[in-house]
């Protein structure tokens, strides 16, 4: 894989793909040409770029194995899981969310509006520890994860909706959404996830999961640009979210805006509710097609497994290192080490322009489809020497 690909190889061992990634160049070329195009031709520019988000909404859909109507282009994972949230057709206060206690903002603020509008109850997940195969080594006072017999304590016939993330920002545990997904439909309750730390890394296929919705962040994973991202939103559970946006382009007249008529989209567009950043749609687009799409999402994910085990193998637990291991079915492509003074540790190794980050005490080892062995262990060995 090229410098031309991935320019920050030439500078940075980067292992925060799980933070902020660098920019996929393929596509931050696509998208300045777009904008230099934009300033040299103003309106006219849509002749040479037609259908911009239509090209964007066939790419996610690849990727998910669904149908492109069930797309949307939307800037972040708050704004997809704001639309639904604030649209979602809730009967009194005694509806219920059930969502994990430690969930990033983006999964938790939409939720807890709803409860304090009185529209429904927001209830948490415990924080589990069992979860980890080496549980008896590790401390209470980390983040970790949940099972299905966490969520079934606190299900009752109220609840409905279950809106945790794939995988946690933290501890990186993945849920096991085939598992739950199968729950969901015995009790018929919508499963909503954030994917903000999954998608491009992990295979997330809602239509085998019976999820409901999917919302994400494009500038992890994914590489995009930052201030865009993806919401997936089955046919069924789509027609049940009300409108709390709305503007021109959720109209089938479209550019007759003298035609007042109330004529929504049905199809994912129903959220696209005005002008979005084309630029950013055709550089996730980008990302997606020539990025995650020609690896393959499960070559990735297997990848990332296989630096992993590299990492463990060379940087082995100790009484100054320890790992969260969690079950297979569980793993995802954040490998979470508890150390003393981990900020310290991110910062002596950004001095050897290696990028990490600490999240809940946790340091963060991240890689993707880019990252060689040789690189991964050249990691492993200096963190062994601090």
């Amino acid at each position: 894989m090229s410098l031309e690909e991935f320019p920050f190889k030439e500078n940075y061992i980067y292992l925060n793909f799980c933070g902020v990634a660098p920019f996929y160049n393929p596509a931050r070329i696509k998208k300045e040409e777009f904008e230099r195009k934009h300033s040299q031709m103003g309106a006219m520019v849509f002749l040479e770029y037609p259908n911009i988000l239509d090209k964007f909404h066939e790419a996610v859909a690849k990727l998910l194995k669904t149908k492109k109507e069930n797309i949307s282009f939307v800037k972040n994972t708050a704004e997809g899981l704001s639309i639904i949230a604030n649209g979602y057709p809730f009967e009194s206060s005694k509806d219920e969310i059930i969502s994990f206690v430690h969930e990033y903002p983006s999964n938790h603020y939409p939720w807890k509006l709803q409860e304090l509008k009185k529209r429904a109850t927001l209830k948490l997940i415990a924080n589990n520890k069992n979860v980890l195969l080496n549980y008896q080594e590790i401390s209470d006072q980390y983040v970790f994860g949940f099972n299905l017999e966490d969520i079934e304590k606190l299900t009752t016939p109220y609840t409905k909706i279950i809106s945790i993330s794939h995988v946690q920002f933290t501890s990186g545990f993945a849920a096991n959404l085939k598992e739950l997904g199968e729950f969901c439909k015995q009790k018929n309750i919508d499963l909503i996830i954030d994917a903000a730390q999954s998608l491009g890394a992990i295979p997330l296929y809602p239509e085998e999961y019976n999820i409901s919705a999917i919302a994400s962040s494009g500038w992890k994973w994914l590489l995009g640009p930052i201030g865009s991202g993806v919401l997936y939103t089955s046919e069924a559970f789509r027609n049940k979210i009300d409108f709390s946006m709305v503007g021109a382009d959720l109209m089938i007249q479209g550019m007759d805006y003298l035609d007042h008529r109330w004529q929504p989209y049905k199809d994912g567009r129903k959220f696209e509710y005005s002008t979005m950043p084309l630029g950013d749609a055709i550089a996730l687009t980008e990302c997606i097609e020539g990025l995650i799409l020609k690896h393959q999402v499960e070559n990735i994910f297997n990848h990332i497994q296989e630096l992993h085990k590299t990492f463990k193998a060379i940087c082995k637990p100790s009484n100054k290192i320890k790992y969260v291991e969690f079950p297979e079915e569980n793993r995802s492509g954040i490998l979470s080490l508890i150390t003393d003074n981990p900020q310290k540790i991110s910062a002596l190794l950004r001095e050897k322009n290696i990028i990490c980050t600490v999240r809940g005490n946790y340091l963060r080892i991240a890689p993707h489809i880019m990252i060689t062995q040789e690189e991964i262990a050249q990691v492993a060995e200096i963190i062994n020497k601090i």
